[in-house]
This record gives C-alpha cells, sequence and structure tokens, in this order.
C-alpha cells in the first residue's frame, strides 16, 4: 500500500500512516511519500512507540519515503 503525503507538514504524515496501517493486516507493508523533512525523525519515532517496524528510509531529491511493516 502506498500513502503520498506530499505537501502536508506534521503531523499529519503520521496521523495518514497511522490510519493506514489499522486498515492493514500484520505483515503489510505501507510505503508514505513525504515532503516534510522532519518526517524522518518522527516515523522513526513512531516505529518505536508502536512497534511498527521502520523497514526503509531515503531521501530522494526533496521527498523522503518511509517503509513500514505492520506489528
Amino acid at each position: 500500500k502506498e500513502l503520498d503525503t506530499r505537501g502536508l507538514n506534521c503531523p499529519l504524515p503520521i496521523l495518514k500512516a497511522k490510519k493506514a496501517l489499522t486498515d492493514m493486516l500484520s505483515g503489510e507493508v505501507l510505503k508514505v511519500v513525504a515532503t516534510d523533512p522532519g518526517s524522518v525523525r518522527d516515523f522513526q519515532a513512531f516505529a518505536r512507540q508502536t512497534g511498527n517496524e521502520l523497514v526503509e528510509q531515503q531521501t530522494v531529491g526533496e521527498e523522503y519515503i518511509h517503509v513500514l511493516r505492520r506489528r
């Protein structure tokens, strides 16, 4: 599943990801594309707090890609 949060600032990318993860099954993967530089730190904290696995983070130009695996 992929979520486009380009143009949204904290905490909206996290809130949208949280909502999307709720509708997913354990082990499914969510890719979030964001433009907020703060989202890198936010998603690290979110994964720690929720127990979802942060599989990958990468920066491509001005976009930040976060890949989470549902716990």
